[in-house]
């Protein structure tokens, strides 16, 4: 917790003399900081709404759009990981195909967290629809995005996706949870 009223402020690993003038300047700084982090939660809720969008239309070109190169995703289907924009794109056209017409993907209680050029974004989100195969999919996910900050856009460099299982010893995914 920042102390205004000290002799001197600990920031970091250097100490400021608690004068008037750096005073002003602290708190100017906490407000910008404040406010780029406003604007930075607004320009990635932005990217998962459009990323989402894009999800639902199977618009592959629009989803990785979103994407960092080196993106890291933990999938539901294996493997255990899959990495970089290519693989990630291939998977994703493949996921596509699966589906008739468009994908029912909702997101609920996502939380946005920034940093200093990186953030994370967390929440639970139902995928919908009706597969190629004639069979339906109503499914729960829980699902974490990592993001960081190139070249001034946000990207996602991280997509974690998973559903609990039981712990009976069936070992059984636990894809009949709802929020």
């Amino acid at each position: 917790m920042l102390n205004l009223n000290s002799e001197k402020l600990a920031i970091g690993n250097r100490a400021v003399t608690n004068k008037a003038s750096s005073r002003a300047k602290l708190m100017k700084g906490a407000r910008m900081t404040e406010k780029n982090r406003a604007i930075d939660e607004a320009q990635i809720q932005q990217l998962i709404d459009g990323w989402a969008k894009a999800l639902r239309a199977k618009d592959v070109d629009g989803v990785m759009s979103n994407c960092a190169p080196d993106i890291l995703w933990f999938n539901l289907a294996p493997p255990l990981q899959y990495l970089g924009a290519d693989v990630y794109k291939k998977n994703r056209e493949e996921w596509f195909a699966t589906w008739q017409g468009s994908i029912g993907y909702e997101i609920r209680d996502l939380c946005i967290t920034v940093g200093d050029g990186v953030a994370f974004g967390h929440g639970l989100n139902r995928i919908h629809g009706t597969r190629t195969n004639g069979g339906h999919t109503d499914v729960w996910v829980r699902q974490t995005l990592g993001f960081r900050k190139i070249g001034g856009k946000w990207l996602i460099t991280h997509e974690h996706e998973s559903v609990p299982f039981y712990m009976d010893g069936s070992y059984k995914a636990a894809v009949d949870l709802k929020p």
